[in-house]
């Protein structure tokens, strides 16, 4: 059973994979007049909308991963180290049994995979190339914090409901939708979308606990549809931490890959 490559698939979907669903209309209403009685207008939208993002040195977790496609699911442990801009680990456990290892860092994504005595090695440049986005180390980081993954620009659009404020971006053909609860200025929900491709993704982000000084979302749902010469895909990621620490104390990233395992 090839649990690990699935694991790894469905993850890097996640980040690569888009197709524009939705487009979002905001309309305003203005003041009128009617036998001198004044009805007010809604608030404009906020010219600019602050996001709580969550910070640290480094960072340390374990979390339940449950990977999902159109036929089977997979249910597997993980523990994760962060240092913050630098290199992100990952250890992950099926049946108590250790699977695997990942090392993602500013160059490459390395999977070795103790199950299959194989290993995989990502180029940032060939997925952006494959996938039509661009993909780095930075997004993949935000996406596992529920951090934003793309800058806020002068040209982004802004909006709010009665519960979000919203901010629409646009990296190539890509379309960034993210809702911000008022209230806790946390990111609950991106959708990213891809015209040219056909595929799609939804992030939302939940259950949300102080970690340090920051809220932190404990759980999370990840959506992705994506075409295929045989048909449509969809791909769910469901996470939730059962531990999340943030400090300066310097964390360890052991990580070998074995001389008998293959590369694929």
């Amino acid at each position: 059973m090839r649990i690990l490559p699935l694991v790894v698939d469905n993850m890097y979907r996640l980040f690569n994979s888009m197709q524009k669903i939705v487009v979002i209309l905001f309309g305003f209403l203005s003041l009128a007049a009617c036998h001198h009685k004044i009805v007010p207008s809604l608030p404009p939208p906020p010219k600019s909308v602050d996001i709580q993002e969550i910070d640290f040195e480094y960072m340390s977790g374990k979390a339940r991963l449950v990977i999902r496609d159109n036929t089977k699911e997979h249910d597997v442990k993980a523990h994760i180290r962060i240092r913050k801009d630098s290199v992100i680990w990952m250890k992950i456990n099926v049946i108590g049994v250790q699977a695997g290892t990942a090392l993602i860092n500013k160059d490459s994504i390395t999977i070795v995979s103790n199950l299959e005595k194989e290993y995989y090695v990502f180029d940032y440049a060939e997925l952006s190339k494959r996938f039509n986005f661009e993909i780095n180390y930075r997004i993949i980081q935000a996406a596992l914090l529920g951090n934003p993954i793309q800058s806020k620009k002068p040209e982004d659009e802004v909006g709010e409901d009665s519960f979000f404020n919203k901010i629409n971006q646009k990296n190539g053909s890509v379309m960034i939708q993210n809702l911000i609860n008022k209230s806790t200025k946390k990111l609950e929900r991106v959708d990213l979308t891809e015209s040219g491709t056909g595929n799609s993704i939804k992030i939302n982000y939940s259950d949300f606990q102080p970690v340090g000084d920051k809220l932190f979302p404990y759980k999370g749902m990840i959506d992705v549809v994506y075409k295929t010469v045989s048909g449509i895909v969809n791909n769910t990621i469901i996470f939730e931490y059962s531990k999340a620490e943030v400090g300066n104390k310097e964390l360890r990233f052991p990580f070998n890959i074995p001389k008998r395992y293959d590369r694929r």
